[in-house]
């Protein structure tokens, strides 16, 4: 029996293919599983039924657990936005994702009259009612969603005629 030339019946051809496709696999389950794809937090925040602006400019990564919806973003440095009251980002932010609120909130500061009170939860009940609640512990403050349609800028933090001791600690 004769055989056609050129054509090998070799096992290593087979398992060098075999390899070939296998590492192909892993590296396109790679890429998806570690949110290479374009999304933002500004998209998850949006896709929660939640304002973009709760978070500033300047996020420069950001993880997020699919399943519990724990997420953490982290930006260069420390910086400070003002809504209708200065709010501080510190450069690592923490919190629980859920439809229409954030918990376990930690890294952000709001500041009321002359203290300052981390935000430990925010809130959207009734998107049609035009609220957002931040939940500072010691009291649920009201703002309107409308303050929060766009990723403030952030500014680097420029405190020097408050004084640290100033800061609530709760």
């Amino acid at each position: 029996m004769a055989m056609a030339s050129g054509v090998s019946n070799s096992p290593s051809n087979f398992h060098l293919l075999l390899l070939l496709l296998l590492v192909l696999s892993v590296s396109w389950l790679c890429t998806f599983a570690n949110g290479s794809n374009s999304t933002t937090i500004y998209d998850e925040l949006r896709a929660k039924g939640l304002p973009v602006g709760l978070l500033p400019k300047g996020i420069t990564r950001y993880e997020i657990n699919g399943t519990s919806g724990e997420f953490q973003v982290w930006m260069k440095e420390p910086c400070n936005a003002r809504f209708e009251n200065e709010v501080h980002y510190d450069p690592n932010i923490k919190g629980t994702l859920g439809y229409g609120k954030i918990k376990g909130l930690s890294g952000m500061t709001a500041q009321e009259l002359f203290l300052w009170f981390p935000v430990k939860g925010i809130r959207v009940d009734l998107p049609s009612s035009g609220l957002i609640h931040f939940d500072v512990g010691v009291a649920d403050k009201q703002f309107s969603l409308s303050l929060f349609e766009d990723p403030p800028d952030c500014n680097p933090e420029v405190d020097a005629d408050s004084d640290d001791v100033l800061r609530a600690v709760w």
